[in-house]
Formats: structure tokens, C-alpha cells, sequence
């Protein structure tokens, strides 16, 4: 069945030291496109997870938030940039004896200034967290697809209704289209009649206006046309596989049929079928431009 593009899905998980957070929330894109927030030291793991998740979705704007925090002290260092503290504590002296100030600073208090105390972690194998992330990574895309798969469900009953009001209008054409040239049967032999009086018709003449007619405002090809894009369309909205891009082209192709039927038609009544058909076409749009 279709799946949506807007999802959302979060997992958290402890493994060997390590508390791993990653969260995926997405909305409609013409592509993928992808954007990510990941620590600065671990910016190694930013085009693994894209091609991961690129792998699993294929369509929508999917912003990507990788959290990762060591439980484990032994693998952070913090030492002093003893060159910064100088300067600080140089400076402090300066100011102290050119203001005539009371020196009431400590080592505390310097280690409070920017950059004097730098917290150094342990070389990390890139492969060991990279596998504690994918790992994290693919409960929180089980659960972003299940979202997506939630409101394809959704977005799969809408149109599969909408395609069985348009097949409901486009039998009425089909049986509302013969009528037609009927009634401009006998509308042309009354008002020849009306013209000639009692004078025999020629019936050879009026056969050939009538088929005329009937070849303009013929919409039996468009119908079956019609039919076969609305039973493609409903096999799409079955389908597994990414259709978003194909149902668009399809909705164009069933939006150029009903266009050609409401111009051919010479009736009235059935121009006001491809009104309704139209509107639930504008509503399938609507709908496909969130399908992945």
C-alpha cells in the first residue's frame, strides 16, 4: 500500500557505554533530501546514516537528529591549556597592579575563562559506533516507515473512493453520450420540418449530418481511456514499491481525458460530469503530492 511522506520516528538505546538517540521526522519533497544534526566529533557518521536512510526512503524532505553520549569517564581526558591560563592570570596581575585591585582570584576562577580547561576524548573506532547508531537508526526508521505506512492507509481509502466517483460519472457518460446524438437526430429532422414543411426528407442527407455529429461528440475512446488510467491508478495506491512521481504523471493523463471529453461533448449534462470529475481529480492531486 502507498506510504506517505511526512513520518516521524524516534529510538533511544544504551549499548556498551554509550547512550545512542536518533530521531526522523520528514515532510513532502519532489526528491530526497536529507539534513542532519549530528555532534561535531562524530560528523564521520553524517553519509553513512543519509545513504542508510536514502536506502530504506526514497522520496521527502527527512531531517535526521543523531544524539550520542559516553557513559563511560575513562574514555574523556580534561587538561589545562597551560599557554591560555597564563595569559589569563598575566592579565589579572596587569590589571591588578594598574588599578591598585585587591588579588582576589584563584584557580577556579581562572579555570572558568574560555578554553583553559579542553576536555580530550579517547580515539574512538569510527566502525564500533557507527554499528551502536545503525543499530539505534533502524528501530527509529521502523517507526518513522510505520507513520508513513499509517497515513498511506489513510490517503489509500481517500483516492480509491474518489476513483470510484469518477468511474461512477464516466459510465454515466458513456450511457448519457448515444443519447445525445438521438436527440440531435430528431431536434434536426423537427426543424427541418418546421423549415420545409410536409416536403419529403431527404433521409440520406440528414443520416450524414447526424453521423457527423456523432463523430464530433464521440467520447467513446476517451472513456476506455479513462477506465484503463483510473484501474492503473488503483494498482498504484496497492503497490509496496515508491508510485508517488507515476500516479502524478497519471493524474495528468486522466485530467487531459475528461478536458477532451468536456470539449467534444455538446450536452449539457455531461459537461457537468466532467465538472465533478475534475474536482475529484484536483482532490487526487492533492493527495498524490504526499505520497512517497
Amino acid at each position: 500500500m502507498v506510504r506517505s511522506m511526512t513520518g516521524f520516528g524516534r529510538a533511544v538505546k544504551e549499548l556498551d557505554g554509550y547512550v545512542i538517540t536518533v530521531e526522523l521526522k520528514s515532510v513532502n519533497h519532489r526528491y530526497f533530501e536529507f539534513s542532519s544534526r549530528i555532534p561535531r566529533q562524530y560528523g564521520f557518521l553524517d553519509d553513512k546514516i543519509k545513504s542508510y536512510i536514502n536506502s530504506k526512503v526514497s522520496r521527502g524532505k527527512v531531517e535526521c537528529f543523531v544524539g550520542i553520549e559516553a557513559l563511560n569517564t575513562d574514555a574523556a581526558e580534561v587538561v589545562v591549556n597551560n599557554t591560555l591560563a597564563s595569559a589569563y592570570v598575566k592579565a589579572l596581575k596587569e590589571i591588578e597592579e594598574t588599578y591598585d585591585l585587591k588579588c582576589d582570584y584563584g584557580a577556579s576562577t581562572v579555570s572558568r575563562y574560555p578554553d583553559v580547561l579542553v576536555v580530550k576524548k579517547a580515539e574512538e573506532d569510527e566502525e564500533k559506533i557507527w554499528s551502536y547508531v545503525k543499530e539505534t537508526a533502524d528501530e527509529a526508521i521502523d517507526k518513522f516507515i510505520e507513520m508513513r505506512k499509517a497515513e498511506g492507509e489513510k490517503m489509500f481509502c481517500d483516492i480509491d473512493s474518489r476513483a470510484d466517483i469518477i468511474l461512477s460519472n464516466v459510465e454515466y457518460v458513456e450511457k448519457r453520450s448515444p443519447e445525445t446524438v438521438k436527440e440531435y437526430n430528431d431536434k434536426l429532422v423537427e426543424r427541418v420540418h418546421e423549415l420545409i414543411g410536409d416536403v419529403t426528407l431527404d433521409e440520406a442527407r440528414i443520416i450524414q449530418e447526424v453521423a457527423v455529429f456523432a463523430d464530433k461528440v464521440a467520447v467513446a475512446e476517451e472513456t476506455v481511456r479513462l477506465r484503463s488510467h483510473i484501474s492503473q491508478l488503483k494498482e498504484f495506491i496497492k503497490s509496496d514499491e515508491p508510485v508517488g512521481r507515476k500516479m502524478d504523471f497519471l493524474v495528468q493523463e486522466i485530467n487531459r481525458e475528461a478536458n477532451t471529453i468536456g470539449s467534444k461533448a455538446n450536452d449539457v449534462d455531461i459537461a457537468r460530469k466532467v465538472v465533478d470529475i475534475k474536482a475529484e481529480v484536483e482532490k487526487i492531486r492533492e493527495q498524490i503530492q504526499n505520497i512517497e
